[in-house]
């Protein structure tokens, strides 16, 4: 454990923020699973773009990791339609 207080406050930020990202990760993991279901429908594809959008600009994952996977969904999504 740190003994520098500002190097003690990092440790308690960084620990929240971690917790923090990895709920949002977990919760764009289910989105992407229900989108990527058998029996997905548009809307869900729809939610799934629109969270990727705000994951990448939050810096969760990289801008082109996520045009990457809404392009995938959106090819599947059109070949399923």
């Amino acid at each position: 454990m740190p003994n520098i207080k500002s190097a003690k406050k990092r440790v308690l930020v960084a620990a929240l923020k971690n917790e923090r990202n990895k709920a949002a990760k977990t919760e764009l993991k289910t989105v992407l699973k229900k989108a990527r279901a058998e029996d997905a429908t548009a809307e869900a594809v729809k939610t799934a773009a629109i969270k990727l959008d705000k994951s990448a600009g939050k810096g969760l994952i990289h801008k082109n990791k996520a045009a990457r996977i809404k392009s995938r969904l959106a090819k599947k999504a059109n070949a399923s339609a």
